[in-house]
């Protein structure tokens, strides 16, 4: 049994899901009209009263999802997280409300898991397809066929800015529709010849935002009662004459829905505009569904960061038998610091399986153009703060331990650091390790004991290891080395 909790733009919403065979049975929802994304206030920062509402969310989801025998959880914040200032500060008090770590994805991010959560729900395995997904603060576009992710784009145009900037204070005019319109069909110009009709035989819609629409469509009998251009036209009208989001009165629409169904049939309306469609098909399946099958994938070893991991590698023609090598040591001396958790085993290992892709932009600093690609890339399955911490643990690979001086407080983490450089040097030095033949400590201080015919057998060993007692003093840890044998 697996829960995804999806902390919106416009709403936070939770999926308790039971793996049954080959289908994700639900067995629990949620949700909340937290409409975070209208509460940043002129400086890009979560107001109290936004925070406030937004910890009370959590909170009974935490409730929740204490009452379920649970076997992996995920939360996962989209676009107004991503772009709060002030996320950092208020992160640490959301993730103690809902119980448990609170992942910043990416926009890039949100589109492959929605795409997973459509391809989930969708019979056919060879179709080409187009999913849209309109939230409250970003819209993604993905083309897939079958199973497979083809394109993926994020765009940062969302039902609540929408909404805000169009329809001020719930009035819905037509000269301010037809401006919505306009401006959202700008935001999608450059894009549209990359999805176009070719590329895709049936088009999608996943979010709450178009089944709310495809609903008010259906249950009004407005237009041909299809989510198609004829009948979003029609609804755009009604909500014209209805002339603001409190009078609105269609069969189906609740309240919530109704003060942002203006600014997300705008950006509906543009997108099949500006890309050329004409009809789409509203599904009941998107992100939360998505990171279902991701915890899925991952309690059964299919865990899609290792093929990111290893098509980064292969893109920047790192070499693999010396990235294995680096990546198998690293990974003994870390098991011989004896962590306190598992939480950096992987990342230890990805990194050290990435720590050379800096020599594509040049042999001088190759360290610090890796730890910058890690940070930044698109790869998917990772979350911006697992590869923040890869990049950090690449970055601290050699050289000054002072651009990380303040993160070796956390214990694990100069565990994997010290991990990860003796790998290197060892790599660099050409020695071949033994685990049994290494005793490795780290708690006050950093203990090393070698064997004595290594420093002979491999002269630049011994120069390798002032170095790295020369770099650790330097921020205040004490490295002593013994030889033994």
């Amino acid at each position: 049994m697996f829960a995804a909790v999806d902390l919106g733009s416009n709403s936070f919403r939770l999926h308790i899901g039971r793996h049954d065979g080959e289908v994700m049975r639900i067995v629990k929802s949620a949700r909340d009209p937290v409409r975070l994304g209208a509460g940043l206030d002129s400086k890009g920062n979560l107001t109290a009263a936004a925070m406030e509402s937004a910890l009370a969310s959590l909170t009974r989801f935490n409730a929740i999802l204490s009452s379920y025998p649970l076997n992996a959880v995920r939360v996962v914040a989209t676009n107004t997280m991503r772009i709060a200032k002030n996320a950092a500060v208020f992160l640490p008090a959301a993730e103690a409300a809902i119980g448990y770590p609170i992942e910043i994805i990416s926009g890039e991010e949100e589109g492959r898991l929605i795409y997973m959560g459509v391809a989930s729900a969708l019979p056919s395995a060879s179709e080409r397809r187009l999913v849209l997904d309109i939230g409250g603060g970003s819209t993604e576009l993905i083309l897939g066929k079958g199973p497979e992710i083809e394109q993926v784009e994020s765009f940062s145009i969302g039902t609540v800015p929408q909404t805000m900037s169009f329809f001020p204070d719930g009035h819905i005019g037509a000269m301010a529709f037809d401006a919505a319109v306009l401006s959202a069909r700008s935001r999608f110009e450059d894009a549209a010849p990359t999805y176009t009709s070719e590329r895709w035989s049936a088009a999608y819609g996943s979010s709450g935002t178009i089944r709310a629409i495809a609903d008010a469509i259906s249950k009004n009998g407005l237009g041909d009662g299809a989510l198609s251009l004829k009948s979003m036209e029609a609804l755009k009208r009604r909500l014209i004459q209805f002339g603001h989001a409190g009078k609105i009165d269609l069969i189906g629409m609740k309240a919530d829905r109704a003060t942002s169904m203006a600014g997300g049939l705008a950006i509906l309306i543009a997108v099949m505009q500006e890309l050329g469609i004409k009809s789409m098909k509203p599904v009941d399946a998107g992100l939360r569904m998505g990171v279902l099958w991701d915890l899925q994938l991952r309690a059964t070893k299919r865990d899609r960061r290792e093929q990111s991991v290893h098509d980064f590698r292969q893109r920047f023609h790192a070499d693999e038998a010396r990235a294995h090598r680096v990546a198998q040591t690293a990974n003994a001396m870390f098991a011989l610091l004896k962590p306190a958790e598992d939480h950096y085993d992987k990342l230890l290992n990805w990194a050290a399986l990435l720590h050379e892709i800096g020599l594509a932009v040049s042999h001088s600093g190759y360290h610090k153009h890796a730890a910058y690609m890690i940070e930044n890339a698109d790869l998917p399955g990772f979350t911006t703060r697992e590869q923040r911490a890869m990049s950090s643990l690449v970055l601290a690979q050699k050289g000054s331990l002072r651009k990380v001086g303040d993160a070796l407080h956390e214990g694990d983490f100069a565990r994997a650091v010290l991990a990860l450089r003796l790998a290197v040097m060892f790599l660099h030095a050409r020695i071949d390790i033994e685990t049994e033949e290494v005793r490795l400590k780290m708690k006050s201080r950093i203990e090393l004991e070698l064997r004595k015919e290594w420093v002979s057998a491999h002269p630049t060993l011994a120069y390798w290891m002032e170095k790295e007692k020369e770099a650790w003093d330097e921020v205040g840890i004490d490295f002593s080395i013994r030889l033994h044998g």
